[in-house]
């Protein structure tokens, strides 16, 4: 047996209802609500007392928006509940009834905004850890238990905001197509001389398409990343969300990353792939010595985070030892030389002499032009 309960815990209970269950997207019938004070409160409430609670919460000033439906239902007497019988035709007597249903909770901030706010918070260095995780639960607690799962996927939210609208587009459907592990396809940007974005064409002319399988969603230097599986492969893959176009959920289900060569047969870790994947390019990850000036410290530790290995330490030099993306490796060392000496692996260190003596001739040649 429910015990009565008093009325300000009844419209208090609908309320939080409302706000936790409740968007545009989710609705719920009076009969629904009843179910889940049943249900998550131990409450019992008939529909009667749930809209005229309804109503008193749209009297405060709460935005209550719901559908509203006249149906034609028979009197019934109020002593024996029977319904009345027309004399005349023999027919029960009718009478209209207004309907409500699809009762939700407007919010003073959309999704797309809280996520806006979730963004500043990640990316405030200057805000601890645990204040900004505190931060991000009251932020969610302005919206409802569908936001939370939105977000599950967002490991980290870019500093500077952008100017795609499409982007936020593109997330929610990576984020329905990761929870559902099934595989997307769409069309990949880049830009030309009339600096605009362009979907990139095969040699024949034609759009290529692009059919993947999503894993995680991720930002690095302020930019939105996907890291997938391109279907012809069987490696990883990283694409600026923004510059995907045209994105459609397919019916075939992923490949489970497990699968992937790279995998070792274990889940995806985000955080250790975050951290070897400096300028989120996708090639192969190893373990690389390099000698750097003294001064670069603090810039190696940024980049490479705090499991790098020092040794060889003298006044002016020291040597690293990381593990991390080759060809961000690479970058890395062509950005900061000469201050940047890999030492190994061999063929990495070859591919960059190669290559800043490409760099070199580069500028011997335009010189002599000049």
């Amino acid at each position: 047996m429910y015990e009565k309960q008093p009325k300000k815990i009844l419209i208090l209970n609908i309320l939080d209802i409302l706000r936790k269950y409740t968007d545009e997207d989710h609705r719920l019938s009076q009969k629904e609500i009843s179910d889940i004070l049943r249900d998550k409160y131990d409450m019992k409430a008939d529909r009667k007392a749930i809209r005229r609670n309804l109503l008193n919460l749209m009297d405060c000033g709460y935005d209550i928006e719901y559908s509203e439906t006249i149906r034609n239902v028979p009197v019934r007497d109020k002593e024996t509940g029977e319904p009345l019988m027309d004399s005349k035709t023999g027919k029960p007597v009718m009478e209209e009834n207004e309907l409500w249903s699809d009762f939700y909770l407007k919010r003073e901030f959309t999704d797309g905004e809280l996520r806006l706010l979730i963004d500043g918070l990640l990316f405030s260095k200057h805000i601890p850890y645990r204040q900004c995780k505190e931060l991000i639960e009251k932020l969610e607690s302005l919206s409802n238990i569908y936001f939370k799962s939105r977000v599950r996927y967002i490991a980290s939210l870019p500093e500077d905001k952008t100017d795609n609208k499409q982007l936020f587009y593109n997330i929610d459907i990576l984020d329905e197509a990761i929870n559902k592990k099934r595989k997307v396809s769409f069309e990949y940007a880049e830009y030309l001389t009339d600096k605009k974005l362009h979907s990139k064409k095969r040699p024949d002319g034609s759009v290529r398409e692009y059919i993947i399988t999503p894993y995680q969603m991720a930002a690095k230097e302020g930019k939105y990343y996907l890291i997938c599986n391109y279907d012809k492969y069987d490696d990883i893959s990283n694409y600026r969300i923004d510059r995907i176009r045209n994105i459609k959920i397919l019916e075939e289900k992923g490949k489970p990353f497990q699968e992937l060569k790279w995998s070792g047969h274990q889940n995806l870790d985000l955080a250790e792939y975050m951290k070897e994947h400096v300028y989120m390019y996708s090639s192969e990850n190893v373990r690389v010595k390099f000698r750097i000036v003294k001064p670069m410290i603090t810039d190696v530790i940024d980049m490479f985070g705090k499991d790098v290995i020092f040794s060889d330490e003298n006044e002016t030099h020291v040597t690293v030892t990381a593990k991390t993306n080759e060809r961000a490796m690479q970058q890395f060392a062509k950005n900061f030389a000469p201050d940047v000496e890999v030492l190994k692996p061999e063929r990495l260190r070859e591919a960059l002499r190669e290559e800043l003596e490409k760099a070199l001739e580069v500028y011997k040649i335009k010189g002599e032009v000049l």
